[in-house]
């Protein structure tokens, strides 16, 4: 059994987008949770497993899986014929797994980081800066059209999101822009958003 804890317009919507996409959804429940918002509304959630308060967190036979690189790797893995993840155990699933450690480890920090107006020697040395990061990207792009080529794949779902949600950090790089355009404009990701439209009224309206 799975079961997605989620809370609208956060982080888990990567997730939802996933399961929109591999066409999973009658394997996966979505639970609807609150979180702490930076705006100050909100607030943890008793009935939400993650041991932060945080979203997303899936359960999969009882056992709590949280970080969405952690979990998109273990959805691809669990139905392989979706097509969102290149075959367990091929040179390209470690490049696709990859790009899923670097996102959580290099992207969305340095992304933040820069948003937050914080600098350190020792965040450079450690994960470099996101100019750094926007390079590396874009070279993967130039081969693109997408992150790993020629297909999509889940790695795009989760590497665009920051400049989705963020568009004021977006690169002015045509390429990127483009990219992050396109991986908006797929009828999965734009079904999600106008279901957590209506999650989101939902909330405050409970509120």
């Amino acid at each position: 059994m799975l079961t997605l804890f989620h809370s609208p317009e956060s982080r888990s919507v990567a997730i939802l987008s996933l399961i929109e996409e591999m066409g999973i959804q009658d394997w996966v429940t979505v639970r609807t949770v609150t979180i702490p918002r930076m705006d100050g509304s909100g607030g943890r959630d008793p009935a939400n497993p993650h041991p932060e308060g945080k979203v997303p967190a899936l359960v999969h036979d009882g056992v709590v899986l949280t970080e969405r690189a952690a979990i998109i790797l273990h959805l691809t893995s669990l139905f392989p014929d979706s097509g969102l993840a290149p075959k367990v155990g091929t040179p390209e699933w470690g490049a696709f797994a990859t790009w899923m450690a670097w996102y959580q480890g290099v992207l969305e920090p340095a992304f933040i980081l820069e948003g937050a107006g914080v600098s350190h020697p020792w965040l450079t040395a450690a994960i470099r800066d996101h100019k750094t990061a926007v390079a590396r990207l874009r070279a993967a792009l130039e081969t693109g059209p997408w992150i790993m080529g020629a297909k999509f794949t889940a790695a795009d779902i989760l590497l665009h999101g920051p400049y989705a949600w963020f568009p004021e950090g977006t690169p002015d790089d045509p390429l990127i822009r483009d990219w992050v355009d396109r991986c908006k404009a797929r009828e999965a990701s734009r079904n999600v958003r106008a279901e957590d439209a209506r999650r989101m009224a939902t909330l405050h309206t409970a509120a």
